[in-house]
């Protein structure tokens, strides 16, 4: 999506990245990125909290609008839950022997799952 902002910045069409991994967002130089302190895949807010995603979407809006110089990042005031604040760092994407089996299991599920569709001519070849 970066890149995907910078061509478009490029031709002269104004963009904001909103993102959740600002190290490499902002390591591809964007013009304006809105950065929410989330796990991945939850930039605009969490999943059902209208009035959380209208906020940010109202961020990213006043940032495309007030930005005031290149590569201008802004921080989101919101954090994931209140009350334990980090824990969803800790665990986000953890692997360790607790869930190891169960991850494995997934895996090779989804390995069937495309192998299926691959042999059913429906796959990216």
């Amino acid at each position: 999506m970066s890149l995907v902002s910078r061509h478009l910045e490029e031709a002269g069409v104004p963009t904001v990245v909103m993102g959740s991994a600002r190290d490499i967002v902002e390591e591809c130089g964007v013009s304006r990125f809105l950065y929410t302190d989330f796990p991945l895949g939850n930039p605009a807010g969490k999943p059902g909290d209208i009035e959380m995603q209208s906020a940010i979407t109202g961020m990213a809006l006043d940032l495309l609008e007030r930005a005031w110089k290149p590569r201008t990042t802004v921080q989101t005031p919101f954090v994931w839950d209140p009350e334990t604040n980090d824990y969803w760092r800790e665990h986000f994407m953890k692997v360790d022997e607790s869930n190891q089996d169960a991850l494995a299991a997934a895996g090779e599920q989804r390995r069937i799952a495309q192998a299926t569709v691959r042999s059913e001519g429906l796959g990216r070849g």
